[in-house]
């Protein structure tokens, strides 16, 4: 079967059609003010449609180097992220936050053995990446994850955390993803971790998942700046800004 997985994007085709129908439409307006012969407004709207096309192709660029099989940038952050999870892929694996399974599927083919649990608001088809005998898709939230304590062997996952709209303070999500680890598995979670107002002092927040009992943390921060697939056009507050990854061991 020749047919691939569609993994969405940061960047959704929506937005893309989205600042079309405003360019049209704005076009048509300028049209419409030059046969009134109402110039000032013509060149008014004339600037907005050509500053929405310069943005229209920013997010066309953007979007293309996100998208797997074309710039694959979402897919070298997956892979970053699984790099930095010491597991030997024996057991049970939850990804909190699947969305479209791209990242299940990539810790699918790293881990053939493994057990996965993939957890979101939807399920998804992976039949046709040849791993669906051994993914399990469930619903559910990220905020109060509907697993008993140490129940995973490991745990992941890939800018979720900070959408969390049921927890005010995001690092209760970083926590509940590793109340379900077991004592002695492993974690390996990327997200928006170097935005304070976010997560705050994240320093501060390592040695307090030390003190609460979680033997071993990393963080390493403002991942956009050090990651060189990652180009710079897309590190701007309004794309990627902040990334950085925890792991380690419970």
């Amino acid at each position: 079967m020749n047919e691939k997985a569609n993994y969405g994007n940061w960047v959704p085709e929506k937005a893309l059609y989205m600042f079309g129908a405003v360019i049209v439409l704005g076009v048509i307006a300028v049209a419409v003010q030059v046969a009134l012969s109402e110039m000032v407004i013509a060149i008014i709207v004339g600037v907005l449609c050509i500053l929405t096309l310069v943005m229209a192709i920013y997010m066309l660029i953007c979007h293309e180097a996100f998208a797997f099989g074309k710039g694959n940038m979402m897919a070298g952050v997956h892979e970053h992220l699984i790099k930095h999870l010491d597991w030997d892929g024996e057991g049970k694996l939850l990804d909190i936050g699947c969305g479209a399974a791209a990242l299940t599927v990539h810790c699918a083919k790293a881990f053939p053995k493994a057990q996965i649990t993939a957890m979101d608001h939807w399920g998804v088809d992976a039949k046709i990446e040849g791993v669906a005998d051994h993914i399990a898709f469930q619903k559910g939230d990220a905020a109060k994850l509907d697993f008993p304590d140490e129940t995973f062997d490991a745990v992941v996952s890939n800018f979720v955390f900070h959408e969390v709209r049921t927890a005010k303070d995001k690092r209760d999500v970083v926590k509940e993803a590793l109340r379900v680890l077991k004592k002695g598995g492993v974690f390996s979670f990327q997200d928006m971790f170097s935005q304070k107002a976010l997560y705050g002092d994240m320093e501060e927040f390592v040695r307090i998942l030390r003190e609460e009992g979680i033997s071993e943390v990393h963080y390493i921060g403002n991942l956009e700046k050090k990651l060189d697939f990652i180009p710079g056009f897309v590190t701007t507050p309004w794309m990627i800004s902040g990334m950085g990854i925890i792991y380690g061991k419970k």
